[in-house]
């Protein structure tokens, strides 16, 4: 089996200050979850609903309303989201402290310099990242990543069997080792899913909310089921029945050193797959990374890009000749209203696309124009492709994404580049 690896990089970051700063805020924002979302969701509508008319509040405190015992069970579902935040913390902290040696049975703690220092942006994040687990970890997300990562993975696939010679495949030779690059790669699962499928993945995510999750799903948590999420408490908008609302789900799905065995034993070879935590465009634009990958496999990411050209120009350093760049995505332009390096709600400059200011926003037509201006063969394209996004199929509002799918080839031959 493939070697489990932690993901790691703790060494780089540390030492400084404001990367340690992210960190730990990122850390404390799990943990003040349970306290922010209770005040939201719930102490502040208790609130409201005691301001009431007596008689109103009394109806509606009565079946089959039962409005304060809704309270009440939202209240349990968010402990349980945060029941996971805290697994989540537990996990990632050690990695995090210089001091790693404690006390037989003590637990890691938050540095007291560091705790409560996360903002309302930063818990904001520990609350979607939670939510995302509904996408990435869940039975029931399967139909999301049906939509948005299968067809990456067969494109994979195919392309891995056009590089296997007829007479290897007639021999039973194992397949080519094709080493793909996942840019905002999130909680990992596109990751995972490609390393069961014989690929060397490398994921890629600036977010060490998604990082510090992500490490934990892959490499910490002990059981399939082993937490319940509550991805729709935090809204009471919009839901047909109560059930709905306060309806839980078991995560992870699978547990993931299980399945590599698995996968591992009935195809006789599984691939690897690692995390890095680093701005994209800083990290593999150097020429260590030049012609290094296979695939890039680009999911709901290029419209993170504030300079897409930046982005298109890494992605062609970095591929191979003959390599291939798959995209599947919508383009919800991230920086429309909010330029790179400008201050967020909490007055903290936000640092998402550090390695490039300015930006601006192009059509799905213009985008595949700018794909071919910078060098790559488009091979195929789809548009008008179904891809929920942390759906719930039970809302009163749907918003789905009509995803743009397509392929495309940096030449074999191309000009050297400087």
């Amino acid at each position: 089996m493939a070697e489990e690896t932690h993901w790691e990089g703790v060494e780089n970051t540390i030492e400084d200050p404001e990367e340690e700063r992210v960190i730990f805020k990122a850390l404390d924002s799990f943990l003040q979850y349970a306290k922010i979302t209770h005040f939201n969701c719930t102490h502040q509508r208790r609130q409201a609903f005691y301001a009431l008319p007596e008689a109103h509040w009394r109806r509606l405190a009565a079946p089959p309303f039962n409005y304060l015992e809704t309270l009440d069970k939202v209240d349990e579902a968010i402990d349980s989201n945060a029941d996971l935040g805290k697994a989540i913390v537990k996990a990632g902290l050690p990695a995090f402290l210089r001091v790693q040696q404690t006390t037989p049975g003590q637990e890691h703690v938050l540095p007291p310099q560091w705790a409560g220092q996360a903002k309302y942006q930063d818990v904001e994040k520990a609350r979607s990242t939670i939510r995302q687990f509904y996408r990435d970890w869940s039975a029931e997300g399967a139909r999301e990543r049906d939509a948005c990562y299968s067809p990456v993975i067969k494109t994979l696939l195919d392309e891995r069997s056009r590089r296997q010679a007829p007479d290897q495949q007639q021999q039973q030779q194992l397949p080519p080792r094709l080493k793909v690059l996942v840019p905002g790669a999130g909680l990992g699962r596109l990751v995972f899913e490609l390393c069961r499928n014989g690929f060397e993945a490398e994921g890629n995510e600036i977010s060490y909310h998604q990082l510090l999750a992500s490490s934990y799903i892959l490499n910490f948590c002990p059981a399939v089921g082993h937490h319940s999420i509550y991805p729709w408490v935090h809204t009471f908008s919009n839901h047909r029945s109560r059930a709905n609302h306060l309806r839980g789900y078991p995560v992870p799905d699978i547990h993931c050193a299980a399945e590599l065995t698995r996968a591992e034993q009935d195809n006789g070879f599984i691939g690897s797959m690692g995390m890095v935590a680093a701005d994209f465009l800083c990290l593999y634009s150097d020429k260590d990374h030049a012609e290094t990958y296979d695939a890039v496999a680009s999911v709901f990411f290029l419209d993170t890009a504030p300079n897409l050209i930046r982005y298109l120009e890494t992605i062609h350093h970095c591929l191979k000749p003959g390599g291939l760049l798959i995209n599947n995505g919508p383009l919800l332009w991230h920086f429309e209203n909010n330029a790179p390096g400008s201050r967020d709600a909490d007055g903290d400059t936000d640092t998402t696309g550090i390695a490039d200011p300015g930006s601006f926003e192009l059509t799905d037509d213009e985008v595949m124009a700018l794909v071919e201006q910078v060098g790559f063969v488009i091979e195929r394209r789809e548009t008008d492709c179904h891809a929920p996004y942390i759906h719930d199929t039970e809302s009163m509002l749907s918003t789905t994404y009509r995803s743009s799918f397509w392929v495309a080839r940096k030449p074999e031959t191309c000009l050297k580049e400087t």
